[in-house]
């Protein structure tokens, strides 16, 4: 997410196109996204330790990358489409229909991968996958590339959210300013116990709450207070799906960080 942040905006800093910073920045992020699948796939590592050197490999890297975009303001940034008739709905209407394009793609991507994982023959494939990888091999299911493929494509949409933050959210550029958001969305995974569709209700709350911040600070109600509660909850989240018995409780995928090994 930090190195699709910087990526974004230096793409788009430096070709005056933001949607070609949008999408450097999620080639960026899968190609990131394979070193860790090659570590936890391949080479059956621990996904937690890959994951975690991967993280600050990635701050680093975005620290070193991004001094010389520091300061500079993108003025070229992601503009907002409101949709006509339906954003004159009281108070829905400029909540939900006036923001920039990706904002609109995220309520359509969450409901379309639930109907790719529950409703097709590849949903099932990926699900097996994560449930019992030897079962899905015995059937022909490629279980190394299965794998590949979501880990590299996990990594483009943690691309395009960072560089959401640096062309859309905030438009510049500065060190570390993920602050976090990718460990909540570690733990709204277990949150919403992996339905895409509650994702994007959990997303939105977990949102909510950091914007809610801004509301409460001129009746005297510390903004920290709020800030930290994602957070909270995310300790929370993982610390309860890292005991054995809750993640069965919560339809935690069986094969969860287990390397698999074809026998």
């Amino acid at each position: 997410m930090i190195v699709g942040a910087v990526t974004g905006f230096g793409v788009s800093l430096t070709t005056g196109n933001v949607y070609a910073g949008i999408i450097a920045a999620m080639i960026v992020g899968g190609l990131l996204s394979l070193i860790h699948a090659f570590i936890s796939i391949s080479m059956r590592a621990n996904q937690v330790v890959s994951g975690l050197a991967l993280t600050m490999l990635g701050l680093g890297l975005s620290g070193l990358v991004g001094r010389a975009y520091i300061g500079k303001p993108l003025y070229d940034r992601l503009p907002q489409m409101t949709i006509p008739l339906l954003v004159d709905i009281p108070i829905l209407g400029p909540s939900l229909f006036k923001h920039d394009l990706l904002v609109y793609i995220s309520f359509l991507l969450a409901p379309a991968l639930w109907f790719v994982l529950f409703k097709t023959r590849i949903g099932i494939n990926i699900r097996s996958v994560g449930e019992n990888p030897s079962a899905a091999d015995a059937l022909g299911v490629n279980v190394y590339a299965v794998r590949y493929l979501c880990t590299c494509f996990g990594g483009c949409l943690a691309g395009l959210s960072g560089a959401y933050l640096s062309v859309a959210y905030a438009p510049a550029w500065i060190e570390g300013m993920t602050a976090g958001r990718g460990w909540i969305a570690v733990a709204l995974t277990i949150f919403v116990l992996w339905s895409p569709a509650r994702a994007l209700l959990g997303a939105y709350l977990f949102g909510g709450v950091e914007a809610f911040q801004f509301r409460l600070q001129p009746l005297g109600v510390s903004p920290n207070l709020l800030a930290m509660l994602p957070y909270a909850f995310t300790l929370i989240a993982l610390v309860a799906a890292s005991r054995e018995t809750i993640r069965k409780k919560i339809g935690a995928p069986s094969a969860l960080g287990t390397p698999y090994v074809r026998e």
